[in-house]
């Protein structure tokens, strides 16, 4: 019997999955792929640091996401979020799927207004394939034609947030196909997810002036530590990195969109100082919030 070779997770990076295709993308935000037909199968395990949804409209893909196996077939739609780890790719010679995959900033703030984040992440890790109607299969087609075509659109002023705008419509699409399958069959969550769903509310209503784990554990009557045993469990990242991505990703906003300056976006979210934030989020972004605004 030979000798099973153990093999190293690597992180899936964005700006190679850009490599599949010469259009269809803005910087390393989102990508559209017509085919993955072509896109290089990796050979060893790769852990998802982007949101990947894709749409089989022929042909079959087999894989395994977090050590289960997955068959995707004509008329299923693929959920892929960061953190799981993704191995063991194949797919039928016939294979068409269309693909759109988002950074997790992008993401973030695109869904940022969803009202239930949480019943969306629950639903993709328990049901990673899914499968549609053929009008679903037609809207989501659509969906992915038009984002492309409108990130093609080069000298569109608005181009980034008309695709925004796209993309928050397809994942709202998405939320219905998910509410009309649990639905028939609700399917009572367990304590853990109950627990993250209650954590991620309280997170989006007090992350302007709370970022302390033991806060959040406190006002769900907990201790720290089970919380994050619970939400480890159920998202794969702990409540400080989904309490930093709220206030990174708000800070973004703020540079991006407001006229504020950036000792007033300190005070506004509550930071000590100007010189507090900018350390933050340089430490989360790799770069200076005036760098940021710049770029």
């Amino acid at each position: 019997m030979g000798k099973m070779i153990k093999q190293n997770i690597q992180d899936a990076d964005i700006k190679k999955v850009r490599q599949w295709t010469e259009t269809g993308f803005i910087e390393d935000d989102i990508i559209v792929i017509d085919n993955i037909k072509d896109a290089p199968v990796p050979r060893e395990p790769r852990r998802m640091s982007f949101i990947l949804v894709g749409l089989c409209l022929q042909g079959k893909v087999e894989y395994s996401i977090d050590t289960k196996e997955q068959v995707v077939q004509k008329g299923d739609i693929i959920i892929l979020s960061d953190r799981h780890v993704v191995e063991k790719f194949s797919f039928s010679p016939d294979i068409e799927v269309q693909c759109i995959v988002l950074s997790m900033p992008f993401f973030y703030e695109v869904i940022r207004d969803m009202s239930d984040l949480s019943s969306l992440l629950l639903f993709a890790k328990s049901h990673p394939v899914v499968n549609l109607t053929q009008q679903e299969v037609n809207v989501f087609s659509d969906y992915f034609q038009f984002i492309k075509r409108k990130i093609n659109e080069t000298d569109n002023h608005y181009r980034k947030r008309v695709v925004s705008a796209l993309t928050f419509a397809l994942f709202c699409d998405l939320s219905n196909v998910i509410y009309r399958l649990q639905k028939p069959t609700v399917r009572k969550k367990s304590s853990s997810e109950i627990l993250f769903t209650r954590f991620i509310r309280l997170v989006e209503e007090n992350y302007l002036t709370e970022r302390k784990v033991s806060w959040y554990a406190e006002q769900l009557g907990i201790t720290a530590k089970y919380l994050s045993e619970c939400v480890k469990l159920v998202s794969k990242r702990s409540p400080n990195e989904w309490i930093e991505n709220y206030v990174v990703l708000e800070i973004r906003l703020q540079l991006k969109n407001s006229n504020k300056n950036i000792k007033e976006i300190a005070k506004d979210m509550h930071f000590p100082n100007q010189s507090f934030l900018g350390k933050y989020f340089k430490e989360h972004v790799g770069m200076s919030p005036s760098k940021y605004r710049k770029s």
